[in-house]
């Protein structure tokens, strides 16, 4: 099994009684670093003359890690465990988001003007003019964030349900970096046909849709045929959500080992969605030197049964990813881990730029090649350069809502891009910082200055 660092994900409180003595704390910490476990807050609960209760948060970095702690612990004479607690499932109990009234209603007046019958002269104003939905309802600011559970983050199909507690976090990212009002809707059919038509039936709530976790090709499908039968933005982040993070962090990576985009041999690992998306969004910025690799190596015009997106990416000569990576100069993963090898990427030109995103494990722990590749970045907050999707769609949808726009262009994902690389500026650019931090508070308003303004320039934006 891989050694990951551990994280948050997996987070431990642990409840536990000790003698009150000198050194009997400083036993359990040894034990935990001795498993390698990261002790975080320690709080005291109880304390007499014989014992002291505390409270010990310790990340993990999986479940057989965390197995792994409380058995150190255990095997401490005089140490009691009272409690052990998940603290991300704590978190999720109940579920992470509800809704709350924007007005307060505390008398009869409030509530004739919010509900009947004072309501009924917004429901006629919009009924004879239907745009005014957009000024008199929730529609201006609220998101559809679509699923069928078909691709949950990477663990696979995991149906409606399951994928609900993703559409939640979406939720909340939506509202705390951009102020937008999403809702999950988790859809309980993975029929194309199906998913089309209810999403056009709900449209009269949203302002747009954000669709996520949807399985290719199928996915490519649900995105076209309803960014022609809608007239609100249609995002599916998979796709362009990476594409964008992706092409902001390789514009500030090229820049610093001081390469051309035009100039530079590509090879994304993962044809999904998010790999073809890529692949779009860097040929739209004159990188057209790219090959496009899935399971089964390069994929070349030679291949039997390719879908319609690979064909149109497919290459002449086929071979492994290994051939591939030979005199590239940049490799960008979204597939598996560990595919990837520091002899692979000895193989790979000068100033080699890596970006392996699968998650939890990168296609290669960024610690091999920390002297050979100039740029290395993930999709994991515990290292450097985490190329994150929230540096995206939460200004992406901030920006079209404002400017109503009817949909959305590759030239505003481009100028994303730009408007999430210009953050960080020369003096910050570094091996270790090419993308700036999902909490830095300027992201979302810059993405959405810069939407807004290629929304007006393409001619999609109504105010």
């Amino acid at each position: 099994m891989t050694d990951l660092t551990p994280s948050s994900s997996f987070s431990l409180a642990v409840h536990l009684e000790l003698l009150n003595r000198a050194g009997a704390l400083a036993k359990v910490t040894n034990a935990i670093a001795s498993v390698g476990g990261s002790l975080g807050n320690i709080t005291l609960i109880e304390r007499n003359l014989q014992t002291v209760k505390r409270e010990l948060q310790i990340d993990a970095s999986s479940s057989d890690h965390a197995d792994k702690i409380l058995d150190a612990i255990k095997s401490l004479e005089d140490v009691k465990i009272l409690q052990v607690s998940d603290r991300t499932f704590e978190l999720h109990k109940g579920g992470k988001i509800r809704i709350e009234n924007r007005i307060e209603i505390k008398n009869s007046s409030d509530l004739a003007m919010a509900y009947t019958p004072g309501v009924g002269r917004i429901c006629k104003a919009i009924a004879e003019k239907p745009e005014e939905v957009f000024s008199l309802t929730i529609k201006s600011n609220s998101i559809a964030i679509v699923t069928d559970g078909s691709a949950v983050l990477g663990l696979g199909n995991l149906g409606a349900e399951a994928a609900l507690p993703v559409m939640e976090g979406k939720a909340m990212l939506f509202k705390g970096f951009a102020d937008i009002d999403a809702f999950p809707i988790c859809l309980a059919t993975q029929d194309v046909e199906e998913i089309i038509s209810i999403v056009k039936n709900i449209i009269p709530v949203f302002g747009g849709v954000n669709l996520e976790d949807i399985a290719a090709p199928r996915c490519f499908e649900i995105e076209k045929r309803l960014q022609e039968e809608l007239d609100v933005p249609i995002f599916h982040d998979d796709q362009h959500g990476t594409a964008i993070v992706t092409m902001a962090a390789l514009i500030n990576a090229l820049k610093l080992v001081g390469k051309e985009i035009d100039k530079i041999r590509v090879v994304i690992n993962g044809a999904g969605a998010a790999g073809v998306a890529i692949a779009r969004l860097l040929n739209q910025a004159q990188c057209y030197n790219i090959t496009l690799c899935d399971s089964k190596g390069i994929i070349s015009k030679d291949r039997e049964n390719l879908n319609a997106e690979k064909q149109l990416l497919a290459v002449e000569k086929g071979g492994t990813l290994a051939d591939a990576l030979v005199d590239a100069d940049v490799f960008i993963g979204v597939s598996a881990p560990n595919i990837l090898t520091p002899d692979m990427v000895k193989t790979m030109a000068k100033d080699t730029i890596i970006f392996a995103m699968a998650n939890p494990i990168p296609e290669i722990q960024p610690e091999l090649i920390k002297d050979i590749a100039a740029v290395v970045a993930t999709g994991r907050s515990d290292y450097p350069n985490q190329i994150n999707n929230v540096l995206a769609f939460p200004g992406i949808f901030r920006g079209a809502l404002d400017c109503r726009a009817k949909g959305l262009t590759t030239e505003m994902y481009l100028q994303a891009a730009g408007a999430i690389a210009s953050l960080v500026s020369t003096e910050e650019l570094n091996k270790e910082h090419i993308v700036p931090s999902v909490f830095d508070p300027r992201v979302a308003t810059v993405v959405a200055e810069a939407v807004k303004k290629a929304a007006r320039e393409a001619g999609v934006a109504r105010n």
